[in-house]
């Protein structure tokens, strides 16, 4: 899905070297050496032994491997070594992690608060609709109002056996919202810090302690999630539940293959409940089988891609893990998509790829068992950079949009989006605006007035303190349902074996579609974004029912209705 990269800091643009597309490899200050690495996925049906032994016979040598998807870090030093394997009938392809230049992202729709941050209008951060006021900061919690999950944990406010995996750039557990639910034993670092697109390494490994998160983008999805009903800051949807860091993207926002594979397995292992996926994997918009576009080597990596993903989520599916993800922010309807003009998004200058539904995805979201979340503002309006379409759709959730209200005082304010938790560190980094580079939060933790309305900080009497700011996204959208999702198996779970907990991944779907608020397709079907300021490539129509449409699935997720009406009878987690 597009536009869910984003950089926590002002970045140089300078030339310098960066690793390719698929892969975690050794971090990018490991010494020189004549030693390449490798991606490398088997072919279907094909034995662990028998794949080694082609990559072997190819000149790599396996370094680690993912037995559950076929997937292997290979090393070599042969200049042939991805013609020879992918030659192999036993393999699919190998992709090379290729030292060639840096592209950091700036996303446009998360981070849209940026150009306009200085000049927003004081007093003006509420939306159109305020949430019930249940810690300090949720009056400007729209979304949890509009899902009903103030009145939600009334009934079930999670249970703490229940782990809500958030696989994205980390989480930062110190946030006093987080720490209360953050899980330090289940929690892992699949991403380890890439120099030339992450910046200089905060740790000789380069792995990132558990429980830190240089991006900000997952701090802020685990807030919705799951942030403390405590008293303080603000909460989350299920607010008992535990949050569980799977840090499978890099602080500069990308998320390549080896990261995001190995923790989907890792969630599958260790028996985590949902997981929450907010991002696509790159560098590849979408990965398709053989594009005539592509070059024989990138046809081969999108294939890799294809297979070790789909195995991945089948594999956690299978182990009972929920899949929850984000539609995507590139406006268009993922049933017939555009031409593709951003991919490769890394390592490569992109170029233009007409794409085929049949033989094309856009992963995860497009992957088998993820439910794929839209996102729609405070007025219950698609969101005008929301993905949709009655192929991928499962439900809606509130997503933040920007521009919604027009013609009324909350047109274009912060409070159209959504706040939630967010890393100090991240925002002594982040500018103003793209136009003024003095950081949001000075050195001694104070907010710059000129945001005053977009970030906002909370502290203890102990001096303790949680920072908090405004995005928008189908990223955020993906959150809400995710913890809807948690709240279900919170409250019909059972016991598993002799220490699990947990509930069927199918009947939990079903239980949020069926309880999901539906929500009819606008009129005229065929919406139009001019007034707020969006060109003819933003128009959206809308197909289906009212019970099932390309706008909002099933509807927009209630968490109130999906912990009030009982599993149907023949339902059994």
């Amino acid at each position: 899905m597009v536009s869910k990269r984003f950089t926590a800091r002002t970045v140089a643009t300078a030339a310098v070297l960066a690793l390719t597309a698929t892969g975690l490899g050794v971090p990018a200050n490991a010494a020189p050496s004549n030693s390449r690495t490798f991606t490398v996925v088997a072919e279907d049906g094909v034995a662990t032994d028998t794949a080694v032994a082609a990559i072997r016979a190819a000149g790599g040598t396996v370094v680690s491997r993912s037995d559950e998807v076929g997937m292997f870090q290979v090393s070599s030093d042969r200049a042939d070594f991805a013609a020879r394997a992918t030659a192999a009938p036993t393999l699919i392809g190998a992709a090379e992690q290729k030292a060639i230049g840096r592209k950091p992202k700036l996303d446009r729709v998360e981070q849209e608060h940026l150009p306009a941050a200085a000049g927003a209008r004081a007093g003006a951060a509420g939306a159109a609709k305020k949430g019930a006021k249940l810690d300090p900061l949720d009056d400007k919690l729209w979304g949890l109002e509009m899902i009903r999950a103030d009145k939600a944990r009334k009934i079930e406010p999670g249970d703490r056996r229940v782990t809500v995996g958030v696989l994205d750039t980390g989480v930062d557990a110190s946030n006093p919202d987080i720490a209360p639910n953050f899980n330090w034993s289940l929690s892992r670092n699949f991403a380890p810090d890439l120099t030339d697109v992450d910046g200089p390494c905060e740790v000789p490994s380069c792995l990132d302690p558990v429980g830190t998160d240089d991006g900000g983008h997952g701090t802020h999805v685990a807030g919705t999630i799951g942030a403390a009903a405590n008293g303080f800051g603000l909460s989350g949807v299920a607010p008992n539940v535990s949050l569980v860091e799977l840090k499978g993207g890099q602080d500069s926002g990308y998320f390549f293959l080896d990261p995001v594979v190995n923790a989907l397995v890792y969630a599958g292992r260790s028996g985590i409940d949902v997981v929450n996926m907010s991002f696509y994997v790159d560098p590849w918009l979408y990965n398709c089988t053989a594009n005539p576009a592509d070059s024989p080597e990138d046809q081969a990596e999108q294939r890799a891609i294809i297979k070790a993903m789909k195995r991945a989520l089948v594999f956690a599916h299978n182990k009972g893990v929920t899949l929850v993800g984000a539609l995507g922010n590139n406006n268009e309807d993922l049933g017939a998509p555009r031409t593709d003009v951003t991919s490769p998004d890394y390592g490569a200058d992109p170029y233009d790829r007409p794409i085929d539904n049949e033989s094309c995805w856009d992963l995860p979201t497009e992957g088998p068992h993820v439910i794929g979340v839209s996102s729609v503002g405070p007025s219950g309006k698609k969101s005008d950079f929301s993905n949709y379409g009655t192929e991928q759709i499962s439900v809606a959730a509130p997503g933040g949009f920007a521009r919604d209200g027009f013609g009324t005082p909350t047109y274009n304010t912060p409070g159209n989006r959504i706040l939630s938790s967010y890393p100090l560190k991240v925002l002594q980094e982040e500018p103003i605006s793209v136009t003024i580079p003095d950081p949001k939060v000075d050195a001694d933790g104070n907010i710059d007035p000129r945001v005053a309305t977009s970030v906002f900080k909370q502290c203890k009497a102990n001096g303790e303190c949680g920072y908090y700011t405004y995005l928008q996204g189908t990223s955020m959208a993906s959150p809400h349902a995710a913890g809807v999702a948690a709240l279900i198996v919170s409250r019909y779970g059972k016991a598993q074996g002799r220490t699990g907990f947990g509930m069927s991944p199918d009947l939990v779907e079903q239980h949020l579609y069926r309880t999901a608020a539906e929500h009819a397709c606008p009129e005229p079907r065929l919406q139009q974004y001019r007034n707020e300021g969006r060109d003819e490539t933003y128009d959206a129509y809308c197909a289906g029912g009212v019970n099932f449409n390309g706008f909002y699935g099933y509807g927009i997720v209630d968490a109130y209705a999906a912990v009030k009406t009982p599993l149907k009878p023949s339902a059994r987690p």
